[in-house]
């Protein structure tokens, strides 16, 4: 009976929540416009000033993966033994390095490129490129973001996922009860507002080099928390998603308002709508469950690694004045980031992921105990 309710439990956490995998697709076309924004030709102020936050998705992005991580992988590593962490770890890499590989070489031709046409290159230091291969560049060792900017964040899922099996087996959130899990959530966040006032910083997206490791491991701890919250309340999924909906939306208010600091009030907003998101997904008439939206969340990692050198090649190509970039130019942009996201999921990132996940893995032996026959 145990087996089987085990197995049962396993088969519910592999279920994908649709409505999650098309929310991480928008996080990452906003963190393409927020790149490109400067060089749009002149926007109504509202969206204007969306695109210039437009760097809080990858806020959205640390939260969702300590929630989704924490749900596919948590009991695994709880009841798996020793040999269940190197597994989790050869997964993750399998996941974010192969692609990572690609575009780092493609920002490699572009310097190589540059330099052989007598320009500078101070996006690509070559000195840093060893940091960057092994994804330790934002572990404190530059002070500037370089070659494929968005790869920082990569670098500090990284670090997340190294320390995650020690989060595992050190709090089971399944045990925890509810006020003590809303209260860890607090302190989280608390924790991590607390660290960028000492730093005398009022953005989430300031300070990168220093503080973006700190901020992606207690957001990803705030997101396995809420990934206890919703395994606690989807099976009375309503009432607890439309607080949580009412509370992002009070956060946010407050932080557009200005009473509340963006440090606090941004993650936390986060992390309520996550939850209100988790726990309406795959109910009837989610409008986030199309096929379009569910494709651009599966397509979002290859978007999210690959626009930033993409534009930086495009300027170089087609683009006089970076300022002002005429709508037919970015629209083939956009096109361009769209296909080769595609191109790049089917033809590298998943094929990639599956070859090394098949890889033959040597697993540790296990002691024999005194009952083993």
């Amino acid at each position: 009976m145990a087996a089987a309710a085990q197995a049962q439990g396993r088969a519910r956490v592999k279920t994908e929540l649709r409505a999650l995998t098309a929310a991480r697709g928008i996080a990452a076309w906003l963190v393409v416009l927020f790149h490109i924004r400067q060089s749009l030709p002149a926007l109504p102020g509202p969206i204007g000033a969306v695109l210039d936050k437009g760097y809080l998705a990858v806020d959205f992005f640390f939260l969702l993966s300590g929630f989704v991580i924490w749900i596919s992988w948590s009991e695994r590593l709880r009841g798996g033994g020793p040999a269940a962490i190197p597994e989790f770890l050869r997964r993750r890499i399998a996941r974010i390095w192969p692609l990572h590989l690609v575009m780092l070489g493609f920002g490699l031709c572009l310097a190589l490129a540059l330099a052989a046409t007598g320009r500078e290159t101070p996006q690509f230091p070559l000195a840093e490129l060893p940091l960057h291969l092994a994804l330790l560049q934002n572990w404190g060792f530059t002070s500037e973001l370089a070659w494929n900017d968005p790869a920082w964040s990569i670098s500090c899922e990284l670090a997340a996922y190294l320390l995650f099996p020690l989060l595992v087996l050190t709090i089971d959130w399944r045990r925890v009860p509810t006020p003590a899990i809303l209260a860890a959530l607090a302190a989280l966040l608390m924790l991590l507002q607390v660290v960028f006032a000492a730093y005398g910083t009022i953005g989430l997206g300031e300070r990168i080099p220093r503080l973006g490791l700190l901020r992606c491991i207690l957001e990803f701890a705030c997101g396995t928390a809420v990934g206890a919250l919703w395994l606690h309340w989807r099976d009375r999924w309503r009432t607890p998603a439309l607080l949580a909906f009412a509370l992002a939306a009070l956060l946010l208010g407050g932080w557009i308002a200005g009473p509340l600091p963006e440090t606090l009030a941004v993650p936390a907003a986060f992390a309520g709508l996550l939850l209100a998101l988790a726990l309406s997904a795959g109910r009837p008439r989610n409008p986030l469950e199309v096929a379009p939206l569910h494709y651009l969340g599966e397509i979002s990692y290859a978007t999210y690694l690959s626009h930033f050198l993409l534009w930086f090649a495009f300027k170089l190509a087609f683009v006089d004045d970076p300022d002002a970039v005429r709508w037919p130019l970015i629209a083939a942009y956009l096109v361009l980031v769209l296909a080769s996201s595609a191109a790049l999921y089917h033809a590298i990132e998943r094929p990639a992921q599956r070859w090394l996940n098949r890889l033959p893995f040597r697993r540790p032996r296990r002691a024999p105990t005194a009952g083993s026959r």
